[in-house]
């Protein structure tokens, strides 16, 4: 009742287009201290947020809001004027809003949030913990969301998916020092194999921080990177072909182009993908009711199309434009083994971690890194990396072998030449 009156005042006003995006959540939480349960709650939110479109002369502008769910229609109204005269103001070139596109109907039935908060509480009292590496606490966030999509041409789609987030807070302690580290894992529901290997590998990180030495200085040496700032690096290549950072000229990447002058080592293959088993992005339509398809975006380092907002896409002259949900960077041509072979530095744990989308520039400071010479391994903290993308890509090597983190599926290990260490000695 409440869109069906939102839609009917839309239409009554001064607008030349509209969109409106209604979010319904069901979410449970939980808050444990050790694994003590601290505190629990139950959750159902809706949220109504609307765009409204004014032409002026050549422009379009768009003005938006929410709208709450307790608002009489009076209320609605005056917001609905405020956002139509409001839009005047914004002077974007003219572009057109999604048109319906027929699909073939996909049965989507509600996530069963009890089912999967299970999976997470089971999955943490499985945990290998010791008596100098444990849990400190957790909290565990499962949501089924219902998002229906409306807009003035006609769209009119609904979809259903799990989103969840796991925060794990780890322990770990040797005479009389102690140090915690922090994590943040987001999927679809819960992968209980993949998360207890991820928590898992972090109590052994905790111990071997607190016997970790200082970081040498290199000045240039090999980078490995083993755990989520590959997904960073990876971002990085599907950014650069993003139709609003090309059509604002902040990526000089060209359709059917190479994205290097040279690229000797593994060559980038970048897709969009519907789906991703687990992921939190699973959805048919994007955030502006265009339908989400795979679509290779990148092809053995060449260019091959920009993903985008229908705004900067129809800029370019991209037709059938969308936001994909999920990407795959394809793995290289090399396995596991063969990438972790002579002398390198794998940091597995960053204080911060940043590849800059405009200039490829790459900075992080490192926390725990382990330095492998031949046979010899040396756990080290401390320092940082630093060199731009723009310089790596040319004999970059990416595993074979890929590892998912939500939304992204990437090479499980990607490794960088001549990258600069400075140490911390």
């Amino acid at each position: 009742m409440m869109l069906e009156t939102i839609v009917r005042l839309l239409n009554e006003a001064e607008t030349d287009g509209w969109e409106i995006t209604d979010t319904c959540t069901e979410g449970w939480e939980f808050y444990f201290i050790r694994h003590a349960l601290d505190q629990h709650r139950v959750k159902h939110t809706e949220h109504i947020d609307v765009n409204v479109y004014r032409k002026f002369d050549e422009f379009l502008g768009k003005a938006g809001a929410e709208i709450p769910v307790t608002a009489s229609e009076d209320e609605i109204r005056e917001l609905i004027g405020k956002l139509s005269k409001e839009a005047l103001y914004v002077r974007n070139p003219v572009y057109t809003l999604n048109e319906p596109v027929s699909l073939e109907a996909q049965p989507e039935e509600a996530p069963d949030v009890r089912a999967i908060a299970k999976d997470f509480i089971q999955l943490m009292n499985e945990l290998p913990e010791t008596e100098t590496e444990d849990i400190n606490s957790y909290e565990i966030f499962v949501n089924s969301e219902r998002r229906r999509f409306l807009n003035s041409n006609g769209i009119d789609v609904t979809s259903v998916c799990p989103s969840s987030m796991l925060e794990v807070v780890v322990n770990a302690r040797r005479d009389g020092h102690e140090i915690e580290l922090y994590r943040l894992y987001t999927s679809g529901s819960c992968d209980r194999e993949h998360l207890k290997e991820e928590i898992s590998q972090t109590l052994s990180f905790g111990k071997d921080r607190l016997n970790a030495e200082k970081t040498p200085n290199f000045g240039k040496c090999d980078v490995l990177f083993s755990t989520d700032a590959v997904t960073s690096i990876c971002e990085y290549f599907i950014s650069r072909v993003e139709a609003s950072m090309k059509f604002r000229k902040l990526t000089d990447w060209e359709i059917g182009k190479p994205i290097a002058a040279e690229q000797n080592g593994d060559r980038v293959t970048v897709k969009a993908v519907r789906t991703l088993k687990n992921s939190s992005k699973n959805s048919a339509f994007d955030k502006e009711g265009a339908p989400v398809r795979d679509l290779t975006l990148i092809r053995d380092g060449i260019a091959e199309n920009y993903w985008g907002s229908r705004q900067y896409s129809s800029y370019l002259g991209v037709k059938d434009s969308f936001i994909p949900g999920n990407f795959s960077v394809e793995g290289g041509t090399k396995s596991e083994a063969e990438i972790r072979s002579g002398t390198y530095l794998e940091v597995v744990e960053f204080s911060d971690f940043q590849v800059e989308a405009i200039t490829g520039a790459i900075a992080g400071e490192i926390r725990l890194g382990y330095l492998h010479e031949g046979d010899s391994v040396k756990i080290v903290s401390g320092g940082s990396v630093s060199g731009t993308m723009t310089d790596f890509v040319k004999d970059m090597e990416m595993s074979a072998e890929q590892k998912q983190y939500d939304n992204l599926l990437v090479p499980s290990l990607i490794r960088l030449k001549q990258v600069s260490v400075t140490g911390a000695e």
